[in-house]
């Protein structure tokens, strides 16, 4: 009788098991990764540079080719390759201007398009493009201030500013640096100032203010936390010293947003406001971090699988015909003003909000 009751409920786990599973793979027709993805890559072909300062790449269009690239990877998309080669050739010629400087948390980021190319391609172009953005990072220049001239005599890089935008913008290019040399320098670095981050701005409820002295949770700005740790962590290896702190700070992170997932499956502007309105951009980094936490065992299956998927289901009708993705909160500098977070205006086809739908993507697809 035993042996019967253990083998049902030994059968009932491995259902369920698989049913959880089926959450993020099984979707009804317009809301399968492989439609959704199509449409927003293929968008960015012909769009235009959304330029930072009007005069160099912008990390929301680094993020969105980076995208593209990826799916097209995975889907092996050999056109699509060919098309955002063609589209970054004028870098190295005729737009060779708009390639950023080095010299910003947020231009420095950049590297991590030419590397993701050199993945793809194995062209040498790429990687010695790429990886002075990685490298830079952490060189102060002579001019630094003595703000970060303190910072990197501790071993953060100069660009340090306890934004937690930079957790993504850090954590991206130097990850990528790990991922194309191997050399373990690049993810301790990341490591280290995730670890800074964590510890200076984590609340006790498991989220960030969008900086110190900006109290509201923004959710952009926690999109960009929850979807740099998710990175980090993917590719950080399990020995590291580092990696049960950063853990611990992503689930504590995790079990706030599952909390605060609205009914409709989506996240508001304002995380812990249900009276702000929903966001597209914070919402898609919030399950690109689910799905990837389910799929790499992180997170209990059975908790946020349907976490997920209700955030997917509900996140695709955002998207029109065109691949534009809408209700994506513009570029945000902070404030320490509650309003300035209800006003921000709202686009269509930002791209703030096209490249985080394409990581919920990429997610779904990888096997």
């Amino acid at each position: 009788m035993y042996r019967r009751l253990f083998v049902l409920l030994l059968l009932l786990s491995s259902y369920n098991a698989i049913a959880q599973s089926n959450l993020l793979k099984k979707f009804p027709k317009g809301y399968s990764p492989d439609e959704v993805g199509k449409l927003i890559a293929y968008r960015f072909v012909d769009a235009k540079h959304a330029l930072h300062a009007g005069k160099w790449i912008s990390y929301p269009e680094t993020f969105y080719w980076t995208g593209a690239l990826k799916y097209a990877a995975l889907k092996k998309d050999t056109k699509l390759i060919d098309l955002l080669q063609n589209k970054f050739e004028p870098l190295f010629t005729t737009e060779s201007k708009y390639l950023p400087i080095k010299n910003h948390v947020d231009l420095n980021m950049f590297g991590s398009l030419p590397l993701e190319l050199y993945q793809i391609t194995k062209e040498q172009r790429y990687f010695d493009l790429g990886l002075p953005y990685a490298d830079t990072q952490w060189q102060v220049p002579n001019d630094a201030q003595k703000a970060e001239k303190d910072w990197a005599d501790k071993g953060y890089t100069w660009q340090t500013r306890l934004w937690i935008d930079d957790m993504y913008m850090i954590t991206i290019v130097q990850t990528q640096a790990y991922k194309v040399t191997g050399d373990q320098k690049y993810i301790d670095r990341a490591a280290k100032e995730m670890v800074l981050y964590l510890d200076e701005l984590q609340k006790p409820n498991g989220l960030f203010y969008h900086a110190p002295d900006v109290p509201f949770f923004w959710g952009r700005g926690n999109g960009w936390m929850a979807a740099g740790v998710t990175e980090l962590l993917r590719y950080l290896p399990k020995n590291h010293k580092d990696r049960p702190r950063i853990m611990e700070g992503y689930i504590k992170m995790m079990k706030s947003l599952k909390e605060f997932q609205s009914p409709s499956g989506m996240w508001n502007q304002l995380i812990d406001d249900p009276d702000c309105w929903p966001e597209t951009s914070g919402s898609a980094m919030f399950t690109y971090a689910f799905i990837i936490g389910v799929k790499n065992g992180w997170l209990n299956a059975k908790e946020y699988a349907p976490a997920a998927r209700k955030a997917w289901m509900a996140m695709v009708p955002y998207v029109n015909d065109k691949g534009a993705v809408s209700e994506v909160c513009v570029g945000t500098n902070k404030k320490n003003d509650k309003q300035y977070y209800y006003d921000r205006p709202r686009r269509t086809g930002d791209y703030h909000g096209q490249a985080p739908y394409l990581w919920c993507v990429n997610a779904l697809l990888e096997k």
